[in-house]
């Protein structure tokens, strides 16, 4: 590999001119050194000693700027790194330069001080011919300068239809990006800017662009610079500083984008003109989920794990997450098989992982779930099939009991039948005073639990509210309707949920699988909850809309929803954990069984019958905190 690239360095026209200019700096620079020791007066009698010690002194720093890949770069691109080889090619070429003097010459008759002057001068010119070759190459690639005007278009193309803008922030990572964005002729972006509120920053230069502030006078600042985005750092934890950003482009009617990781620009992932527009996610500014690996990798890390809506967006991401365990295989159960057939898909060609086995079927059917658990023996079994859509339930009650109580009691019953170690069951927010089918259905779920305690299985529940992106969120109808033009609907001006993102919710939901001892209801902390019309708004506002645009409209409550959602319910208390982010709910809550039996009974008969009205009057009987909404 050596010798390839070095005959190919061989060919290269620009290497014999770098070795010749070079050449003549090492020269200029022992010549400047005796000038300097003599005042530039160099008596006779030492001309001779400087011509015998200009060969070597150019042919020792060539070696040794060779030896430490200096003619190996491209000038225009030097950077720190390079300066410091320089430095240690000139010393390391002086050291030669002396030895060569003492062993032929004796030494005697040298002036010391120019061997120290030599390696000075030559660094300084080596470091600034370099330097001044990359500022170059980089003022004529920025967009906008004198030079531009008459440069041949052909070999530094000015970029069609720049958007002006400004960098928010103005720390380090800013202005590395703002470098990357001038220095890349192509990116489509012309910097107006940086803005910040450190009054320090303010007034100052970065890259000779000015560092405007504060935060607030944004709309100001966009209108006299006529900037129409604002790029946001990927590396932006502050989720109040990005709110107040985002309400200052709101009010300046200027759009705001994100940047991608400078880590990721350097590993030549993408480049710097992949921005994206700001997610609803990066305004909860949620820290990242700290796992304990260790005790996760404890019960799958080589095990074998069976996860019920495994196509769904729990379900698919728990797979996601759950192959970094490093599992013996997953067994993947979804009755849906566009779905199941999408995470097969994934897993095999995305992933490279193909120890899965693809089960087509319903979580109801208990001999399939008796075929499915003896064939593959599975030790950890994640729940997380269900019907969730709580306006659709309300009007289809019987499906909630066939699949979501039924089907649960079916497959907690054939867990425990085959020996699973650990069951963990996705629960839900609404399972809290419920005032929907849906949620009484689940509640009912994390009763069933007791029933089965004490068997050999150990089961325990995750309780979380509504998670972003997933299938039925509202974000993604906003969107919908943010792009059609609007308006947004939202169903009450105070109505207010819990909101997580789906990879937080599934590695909260897999490490409160490592926590379980039996029987628990983890409830994960969803900080504080979010009202939709602000949700709409901030939505409206990141698609580089405004409200007057993008009206909203309220279309009232629909069957069975709340204003507020709860995590907790009557005679519930809550515990700390091991895990700052995961809490345990202590409850006498259970099911009488000879109650339950009749109770179930009954309520299986009146979803055969289709009887919504039945199916609603059992469930108050499973559940006596349920209350229904009469407008069902």
């Amino acid at each position: 590999m050596y010798s390839t690239s070095l005959s190919s360095l061989l060919k290269n026209k620009n290497f014999y001119l770098m070795l010749i200019g070079e050449a003549g700096l090492f020269a200029l620079a022992l010549i400047m050194a005796y000038g300097l020791r003599f005042e530039f007066d160099i008596p006779d009698q030492y001309f001779p000693q400087m011509l015998d010690l200009l060969p070597v002194s150019i042919l020792t720093k060539v070696f040794f700027f060779g030896a430490l890949g200096l003619y190996r770069g491209m000038w225009r691109y030097t950077g720190l790194a390079d300066l410091w080889r320089i430095a240690r090619a000139t010393l390391l070429a002086e050291v030669a330069l002396i030895v060569y003097a003492a062993l032929f010459r004796h030494f005697q008759g040298y002036p010391r001080s120019v061997f120290i002057l030599d390696p000075l001068l030559a660094f300084v010119l080596a470091c600034g011919v370099r330097v001044l070759i990359r500022s170059g190459y980089e003022f004529m690639a920025r967009p906008g300068t004198w030079f531009m005007s008459w440069w041949p278009r052909t070999t530094c193309p000015l970029p069609e239809a720049n958007l002006r803008a400004f960098i928010l922030g103005a720390d380090d990572d800013a202005a590395r990006m703002a470098k990357e964005i001038l220095g890349t002729s192509q990116s489509g972006i012309s910097l107006v800017g940086f803005v910040d509120d450190d009054p320090d920053r303010i007034g100052r230069k970065i890259h000779g662009l000015p560092v405007y502030g504060p935060i607030r006078i944004l709309p100001d600042l966009a209108c006299s610079l006529r900037a129409q985005e604002v790029l946001v750092s990927a590396a932006l934890a502050s989720q109040a500083q990005l709110r107040s950003v985002l309400e200052a482009c709101e009010a300046g009617q200027v759009r705001i984008k994100k940047l991608p990781a400078l880590a990721d620009i350097a590993s030549g992932k993408i480049s710097v003109k992949a921005l994206r527009d700001v997610r609803y996610e990066d305004l909860l500014g949620r820290a990242e989920v700290q796992l304990d690996v260790r005790g996760i990798e404890g019960y799958l890390k080589g095990k074998t794990v069976l996860i019920t809506g495994a196509g769904g967006s729990i379900g698919s991401e728990l797979c996601r997450q759950i192959l970094r365990f490093e599992p013996e295989k997953i067994v993947l159960y979804d009755a849906s098989e566009a779905n199941l057939y999408g995470m097969e898909m994934e897993l095999l060609h995305e992933h490279g992982f193909s120890a899965y086995v693809a089960v087509l079927g319903q979580v109801q059917d208990q001999a399939l779930l008796d075929t499915v658990l003896a064939a593959h023996q599975p030790q950890v079994l994640f729940h997380a099939a269900a019907y969730k859509h709580v306006p659709m339930l309300e009007h289809n009650p019987w499906q909630a009991v066939t699949n979501n109580i039924m089907g649960s009691r079916t497959i907690m019953a054939a867990a425990v039948q085959h020996g699973v170690q650990r069951f963990v069951l996705v629960s839900t927010d609404k399972a809290v005073r419920p005032t929907n089918v849906m949620g009484a259905s689940k509640r009912v779920t994390e009763l069933f639990m007791h029933e089965f305690a004490g068997q050999g299985t150990t089961f325990m529940a995750v309780r979380f509210g509504n998670v972003l992106g997933s299938s039925g969120s509202v974000i993604p109808l906003f969107r919908k309707q943010i792009t059609q033009g609007g308006p947004v609907t939202v169903t009450h001006p105070d109505v207010t949920r819990y909101f997580m993102t789906i990879p937080e919710a599934a590695q909260l939901i897999i490490q409160a699988g490592a926590l379980g001892q039996g029987g628990e209801v983890f409830i994960l902390k969803m900080g504080r909850p979010v009202r939709i019309a602000d949700l709409a708004k901030d939505l409206i506002v990141l698609s580089g809309k405004s409200v007057d645009e993008i009206p909203i409209c309220f279309t009232g409550l629909r069957p069975g929803e709340k204003l507020y959602e709860e995590l907790i319910t009557a005679g519930e208390g809550i515990v700390e954990t091991m895990h700052d982010k995961i809490m345990v709910l202590q409850t006498d809550r259970t099911l009488d069984q000879r109650e339950a039996r009749l109770d179930l009974s009954a309520l299986s008969v009146a979803a055969a019958r289709f009887d919504g009205p039945a199916v609603v009057h059992h469930l108050s009987g499973l559940v006596p905190e349920f209350t229904p909404d009469s407008r069902a």
